[in-house]
């Protein structure tokens, strides 16, 4: 019997966030497969900090590049923000 892993597409959207100019952040990349192994690939090397969450991914792939998160989303964001923040204050 074949593992569910297998048969799932990888996803991976890659957001903004400029406190200064951003009203909320923006989705500046988004794909699946190798796009998705690309996206995180780029971050990896560039030491931007990743978070696995299903739900979220696939609410974010909806969304069009460039598009700010909706205030509904807001609430995960700011989860998001706090994990970020969390790992540069422990480096």
């Amino acid at each position: 019997m074949a593992d569910n892993k297998e048969n799932i597409i990888k996803q991976a959207v890659a957001l903004k966030y400029e406190p200064i100019s951003d009203t909320a952040p923006v989705v500046v990349a988004k794909g699946k497969g190798l796009l998705a192994d690309n996206i995180i690939k780029t971050a990896q090397a560039n030491e931007v900090p990743i978070k696995e969450d299903n739900d979220l991914i696939n609410y974010l792939m909806s969304l069009e590049l460039y598009q700010e998160i909706p205030p509904e989303l807001y609430p995960i964001v700011a989860e998001i923000l706090a994990f970020i923040y969390r790992i540069d204050q422990s480096l």
